[in-house]
């Protein structure tokens, strides 16, 4: 591992934050040397402090300890993600005979300079009982997978030296804070504390020195386990087998990890994440990859995002069916052998817990990847990071020693500690959580609404069209409103059959299936019947009609493959129009194709029942344009019709808002509204017609 310190880049970072100590400004500095390397942090991981001085509010000098806050990730932390506590009083703790959890974390909110910081990290009497100015702690890859084998201490010494101590694995908090701090005292000259199972503790005086001995010692363990790797390592290739097909095995494999809501309560379906690169398929191609990378956690510290054990799958050889069941058999027992060892350890301790729900959060399927699960997209990634780091530091440790898991007793207590899992802790889940979404014609205005709302509610949206410019400004503009990472734009011809299954495919790919089907993709011509011509009739019935008849089609496997779960309900929501009831003259292709569209969503609903699907219709009127994106039909109709009525571009929105009941301009928004209210589910609802028209007379449903 490359040290990155630079003195330059210190002294910017000091001259950057002119309003705080030097000292904090090089905490920064070094904090995202640090966060930036994988295999040292991941994801918040790791933790780092400085002592410096400070003045009350009356003017009293004070010790002050600055530490990661809560929520913060070394990678991207700021000034202002280190809270300052009274140093002092946090040292004078350790004289107590014990202190639980909850009174040491009100310990630290009550001697925080500032009320309104972040919450400390629950490591922070480990850095105010240690004396050295700056700690730095990691859970670096190379150290852990040495401390992860039986009698590591040994190897550890030899190859660390009398400057590192090694101490055993000790639940974080007040006692593992009392016995770093006794190992410092009695053993001078120390540089660092390796914790077996958790990580490196480095230190110094000055923000360098703490940062260089991690690279040092993390460097020294690299290499060691770098030199034990047999020739044939590199050289591993996949198995015989050949790839399998994940479009088919990721949706069966969502609906079986679906929580019964009955069972778990209004908990979101879960989104997938794959993970396929050269290296993981070696690994997982390996003789002895079963044994090997079916063993627990690298530190308890990932338990809460990746439970102790992954799930492993063989599903080479098997047809649909065969890996349906082998999926539903193989989800089974281990969530049997999950609820077993809680019950185990509440059991033997005489302790009441409620189970956390049982499903595994990462999959290893040789031939595939990595799989991982999350109720949001960001879940799911920060599982595979760690689940990826798990599988080549156990690959690389297997040339030295056995790997040895930390046992399960140590996991429970972390997986189930209130301290570790305030971090998972939500607020009320968004409707549409853990769900994704496809809306065709995403190119266009009311697909920009629709896509808005969507994200709003929680969605993981897919926007497609054939216009890849008009598609790239919508997917641009929402975004800029939200996280553009929850949002994907994919080239697609809806009239093509192969076009769609390969963009359904890729959205499967992406996040392991799909919920909500928008299909939206319209073409509009004006022509009288006698003036129309064929093959513009022909063009418009392929898109409007033939091209919801293509997406439906095609997501139908995938509803099927979901439903297995019984638990993620498909849902179609039609753009219609509101000419399916109130067709207008010189419109006749236009209206036709919609009110056929219109009449397949009524079939769909009738087949789709069974399986839990719903279909519903969204008729909507006179949309214009969304925040600059234009509508594909009115840059078509838009002309003619101001031509026909005298009107300018404002004269006929007001023509159209006028025309309606409510007098009320409709909006794009209006029909992502309504699109999210039948994805939510909030009725059992299946083959009804909802206008967004404010209220055209002749268009009501009948």
């Amino acid at each position: 591992m490359k040290n990155q310190y630079r003195s330059s880049d210190a002294r910017r970072y000091i001259d950057a934050h002119p309003h705080c100590h030097p000292d904090l400004a090089l905490r920064v500095y070094t904090s995202r040397l640090i966060g930036e390397e994988p295999s040292l942090v991941l994801h918040g991981g790791g933790n780092t402090s400085v002592k410096s001085e400070g003045l009350t509010l009356l003017g009293d000098p004070m010790e002050l300890l600055f530490i990661k806050g809560s929520g913060w990730d070394l990678a991207t932390i700021e000034a202002q993600g280190f809270p300052a506590l009274d140093l002092a009083y946090l040292r004078r703790l350790r004289v107590l005979p014990g202190l639980n959890d909850e009174e040491m974390v009100n310990q630290f909110k009550t001697h925080m300079l500032d009320s309104s910081a972040p919450n400390p990290s629950i490591e922070t009497l480990v850095h105010a009982f240690l004396p050295p100015r700056f700690i730095d702690h990691t859970h670096a890859d190379a150290i852990v997978t040495l401390t992860n084998m039986a009698d590591p201490e040994p190897r550890l010494r030899h190859l660390l030296g009398d400057k590192v101590a090694i101490l055993p694995w000790i639940m974080p908090g007040f006692p593992l804070a009392r016995a770093l701090a006794h190992c410092y005292e009695t053993h001078p000259g120390l540089e660092a504390m390796v914790l077996r199972n958790h990580g490196l503790f480095t230190f110094g005086d000055d923000a360098e020195t703490a940062y260089g001995r991690m690279i040092h010692y993390v460097t020294l363990a690299e290499e060691y386990l770098q030199s034990r790797q047999p020739p044939s390592l590199a050289r591993l290739e996949p198995g015989p087998e050949g790839r399998l097909d994940g479009a088919m095995i990721l949706p069966l494999l969502r609906g079986a990890l679906t929580i019964d809501p009955a069972a778990a309560g209004p908990v979101p379906p879960f989104l997938l994440h794959l993970r396929d690169s050269e290296a993981i398929g070696q690994c997982l191609s390996r003789a002895d990859a079963r044994e090997l990378f079916s063993t627990g956690v690298l530190t308890p510290d990932h338990v809460i995002r990746t439970k102790n054990y992954p799930l492993w799958l063989d599903l080479h050889g098997c047809d649909e069916a065969r890996t349906a069941r082998t999926i539903g058999t193989e989800m089974a027992a281990y969530e049997d052998r999950y609820r077993h060892s809680f019950q185990t350890q509440v059991s033997a301790r005489q302790l009441t817990r409620t189970c956390l729900d049982p499903k595994p959060r990462v999959i290893l399927i040789p031939g595939l990847g990595i799989v991982t699960a999350g109720v949001t997209e960001k879940a799911a990634i920060i599982a595979a990071d760690i689940a990826e780091h798990t599988l080549l530091a156990k690959a690389l440790g297997a040339a030295v020693a056995p790997y040895q898991e930390l046992g399960e007793g140590h996991i429970f207590d972390m997986e189930y500690w209130s301290l570790e899992q305030v971090k998972l802790k939500r607020g009320k889940f968004l409707p549409l959580a853990g769900r994704s979404a496809l809306v065709t014609g995403g190119g266009g205005a009311i697909a920009c609404g629709i896509g808005r709302k969507l994200l709003a509610a929680g969605a993981r949206v897919f926007l497609s069209d054939i216009d890849r410019e008009r598609l790239q400004r919508v997917c641009e503009l929402l975004g800029q409103e939200s996280d553009p990472a929850l949002i994907s734009g994919i080239t697609m011809d809806v009239t093509d059959g192969a076009s769609v299954r390969h963009g359904l495919e890729t959205i499967v790919l992406a996040c392991g299936g799909l919920d909500i089907l928008v299909p939206n993709a319209g073409l509009a011509h004006v022509a009288t019947l006698e003036e129309l011509d064929e093959a513009a009739l022909r063009r418009v019935l392929e898109v409007n009609l033939v091209g919801v008849f293509q997406v439906i089609k095609a997501a139908i496997p995938i509803f099927k493959r979901q439903a297995g779960g019984g638990h993620i309900p498909a849902q179609i929501i039609i753009n219609s129009s509101k000419n399916v009831f109130a067709p207008g003259a010189a419109f006749g292709a236009y209206s036709a194709s919609k009110a056929g569209a219109h009449q397949l969503g009524k079939i769909a609903a009738l087949e789709l029942a069974a399986m839990g699907a719903r279909v519903n219709m969204i008729n909507a009127d006179g949309i214009f344009d969304d925040h600059g994106i234009s509508s594909g039909l009115w840059d078509v109709v838009g002309p003619d019709r101001m031509r026909s009525r005298n009107l300018d571009p404002a004269g006929l929105k007001n023509y159209y808002r006028n025309r309606n009941l409510l007098k009320t301009e409709v909006l794009a928004d209006h029909v992502g509204n309504a699109v999210v209210f039948f994805a939510s589910g909030l009725t059992p609802t299946t083959g009804a017609t909802l206008p967004v028209d404010g209220g055209v007379a002749e268009a009501f449903p009948r």
